[in-house]
């Protein structure tokens, strides 16, 4: 019986700090892309589930929309994959991730329209500045994204600022 009671001790101890740590943290707000050498805006949402206190995983979802005379485009990004982060310091928390998936495209010009699905693969990071124990701000987000559409591939550019979520 002794040695349950120390064994369950020593278990309770050594967990205390994986459970003060973050275990998810769900990130919302605006984007600016650069897709195909056109300039769009939209939002960015996100959600990490952290592994430990280093290592996540990630699921990012996207939209991206430009409008003008007569025309619009849309992308949607849904992508997924590894977070690591650097959470030695208090106030600022540096990560990068390489997130993978597909990316969506709706264009319509006069009236006609066409979609199409694409690879998508996103290659970046950033750094969120803590406001408070439960929320970051992300001041930025940069990332590589590309995509495929047709037989072309695409190099484009995303940068995200917003609020992060922490529980």
């Amino acid at each position: 019986m002794r040695k349950l009671v120390v064994s369950l001790t020593l278990a309770v101890l050594f967990s205390l700090p994986v459970l003060a740590q973050d275990k998810a943290e769900v990130f919302g707000g605006y984007q600016y892309s650069r897709l195909s050498s056109t300039n769009f805006n939209g939002w960015n949402g996100a959600f990490t589930g952290n592994l430990n206190n280093w290592l996540g995983v990630t699921a990012d979802l996207s939209g991206a929309y430009k409008s003008q005379a007569g025309t619009s485009f849309q992308q949607h990004n849904f992508l997924f994959g590894p977070t690591v982060s650097y959470r030695k310091l208090e106030s600022v928390k540096p990560f990068a991730h390489a997130l993978f998936g597909v990316a969506h495209a709706n264009a319509a010009f006069s009236g006609l329209g066409a979609s199409d699905n694409s690879f998508a693969m996103a290659l970046g990071g950033g750094v969120d500045a803590s406001i408070t124990h439960r929320f970051s701000l992300r001041l930025v987000q940069a990332d590589w994204m590309r995509t495929s559409f047709g037989s072309v591939g695409q190099n484009n550019a995303r940068i995200s600022t917003g609020i992060v979520f922490k529980f």
